[in-house]
């Protein structure tokens, strides 16, 4: 195959993901597997999530009730569903992958303000449509074979019908055989019948059918298999192929779902549906079978907390657990994720508690609920060993708690938290500026690093010089830099000009690592990030109760 430049004879093909019935049916990891299938069979590919939430972007929402803010390397903070994409497909995504209702209309009220539309009334049908397809065009641009799209929220939804009508205006512009419908519903088991019921499927399809679109292939949500027969009555009933109607049953781990769909035939019908030759692009899973099989191989277990603001919400650290399940995999342990509140450390969750874990993670956050409680966890896992990681404000925790057990500066804090105080180790960035959007202080995307030789950071990357997303505003005072050093906590990453610093450790400890960073977001699950890889090594140590050997990271990856 090949990609000629975008427009109605583009030969990029299209991918669109619907669902109905109910939200968070598995639309993301359906997608995601779909892509890893895509790619297993030698296709580029690449994914887009269409949101139907006025938000410009998730950036300024709750993560407590949205979920994790997911932030790709030219800054864009997008929803947590690319971070399942990037995960399955192992591919970098940008800020075009994440197009919102608030930025689709924000665009076209600015077209107008500019005269673009030369007078004429703006309208749903086709400004804001014709704004939609733009950025699927756009898409086309980076070389793939295949765009995997991905509609938020229900059929039936009145805030998704611009996309609907969107994506079908799309098979009709870009040619029959370069789109392909997935339509992912429900088909519920009812106790007291003993049956599976396709009547929500039916009803969905209607809806979609109503809108203009016919499903190419049906995906079937349940919690036990669909029948041959409730297949050929769904595809009677929903005019689709048999071999169209995919039986999604629940897994045991999200990543067995490629192989459950391969097995279903989902792959296969929409390469036929699209014209893409089977020959051509045999596929080659034994790549991911190897993930799936260290998925299920792991015997020992090791307990890692992680404390944190959002817990609650269990999206709210979503690419965290997984990062955590990751090098769980890599390092052939089972990891028992315990959520922990910081707002109740050091009370109701006591030292003794902490004591018990493994290893323990303070993720990032904002704000200064549980901050306290943070700051607690990192004083017992530094006086009693127990292995460290903090990502962003973990490592600010770290930082400050440090500075006032060690250093003596007991007033030491975030500015973040604490307009007045003396000892100021976490500040603003030098270079902020007043501004009023929110997110126009933040150092967002990636940003270089250069490791100290030697230090325990740059051991795991088997590198001087990385590379990491980052999505914050507070920064460490490098002014403080010689004191933390003299005192026994290594600086042992700062960005190129040497003015920020990104990295901190205390080498004596088993490991006490922190890093201004988010590497959660570059973690994959054949390619555990090397700071969670370096985490639960150690972890696995302790839990053997022996002396960790953390710098063993024959499956870590240099390229992080």
């Amino acid at each position: 195959m090949r990609v000629r430049e975008h427009g109605a004879d583009s030969m990029t093909k299209f991918v669109f993901v619907t669902g109905g019935v109910s939200s968070s049916l598995g639309k993301g990891l359906t997608a995601s597997s779909l892509g890893r299938l895509l790619k297993s069979r030698g296709l580029k590919v690449t994914m887009c999530k269409l949101d139907p939430y006025i938000n410009v972007d998730p950036g300024t929402m709750n993560p407590g009730e949205h979920g994790e803010v997911f932030v790709t390397d030219d800054g864009g903070e997008t929803d947590l569903d690319l971070g399942h994409y990037e995960r399955f497909i192992d591919e970098s995504l940008s800020r075009m992958s994440n197009t919102t209702t608030g930025a689709i209309y924000s665009s076209v009220i600015a077209k107008e303000r500019r005269g673009d539309y030369l007078g004429k009334t703006v309208q749903v049908i086709p400004h804001v449509t014709d704004e939609i397809k733009e950025r699927l065009r756009r898409l086309s641009s980076v070389g793939a074979d295949v765009v995997i799209v991905e509609i938020g929220g229900t059929v039936g939804d009145i805030e998704i019908v611009p996309f609907i009508e969107a994506i079908r205006q799309y098979r009709r512009d870009a040619g029959r055989d370069n789109v392909c419908y997935v339509h992912l519903t429900l088909v519920p088991y009812l106790a007291p019948s003993g049956e599976q019921k396709t009547k929500p499927t039916q009803h969905s399809v209607t809806e979609l059918r109503s809108r203009g679109i016919q499903p190419d292939v049906i995906v079937c949500r349940s919690d036990q298999p669909i029948s041959d027969s409730l297949k050929r009555k769904i595809s009677l009933l929903c005019d689709v192929q048999i071999s169209a109607v995919i039986s999604a049953v629940d897994a045991p781990s999200i990543y067995d779902i490629p192989m459950t769909l391969h097995h279903e035939g989902l792959d296969t019908i929409v390469c036929q549906t699209l014209g893409i030759d089977l020959a051509e692009h045999p596929i080659d899973l034994r790549a991911w079978e190897e993930v799936v099989r260290r998925v299920h191989s792991s015997t020992q277990h090791v307990r890692i907390g992680v404390i944190g603001k959002y817990v609650t919400m269990p999206d709210a650290y979503l690419s965290v657990g997984e990062a955590i399940r990751h090098a769980g995999f890599a390092v052939g342990v089972k990891t028992d994720i315990e959520w922990l509140e910081a707002e109740r450390v050091p009370g109701e969750i006591d030292a003794d508690r902490l004591r018990g874990l493994d290893g323990i993670i303070v993720p990032g956050g904002f704000g200064e609920r549980g901050f306290e409680g943070m700051i607690a966890a990192a004083k017992i896992s530094r006086d009693f060993g127990i292995p460290y990681l903090g990502i962003c404000l973990g490592m600010q925790v770290m930082v400050i708690e440090f500075a006032r057990d060690v250093l003596g500066l007991s007033d030491a804090n975030s500015t973040e938290m604490s307009t007045t105080t003396s000892s100021p180790v976490i500040a603003l960035m030098a270079e902020q500026m007043e501004v009023t959007d929110m997110g126009g202080t933040m150092r967002l995307g990636a940003c270089p690093a250069m490791l100290k030789a030697g230090s325990v950071v740059a051991e795991l990357y088997g590198a001087t010089v990385v590379s990491e997303r980052h999505r914050h505003r507070y920064e460490f005072n490098s002014r403080y830099t010689e004191q933390f050093e003299d005192a026994g906590m290594m600086c042992s990453g700062a960005s190129p000009d040497g003015r920020l610093i990104e990295f901190v450790e205390i080498p004596e400890h088993p490991f006490f690592v922190g890093t201004q960073a988010h590497p959660e977001f570059k973690s994959r699950p054949d390619r555990p990030h090397p700071l969670f890889y370096g985490l639960i090594k150690a972890a696995a140590a302790r839990a053997e109760g022996r002396t960790p050997h953390i710098i063993d990271v024959e499956t870590a990856s240099s390229t992080h």
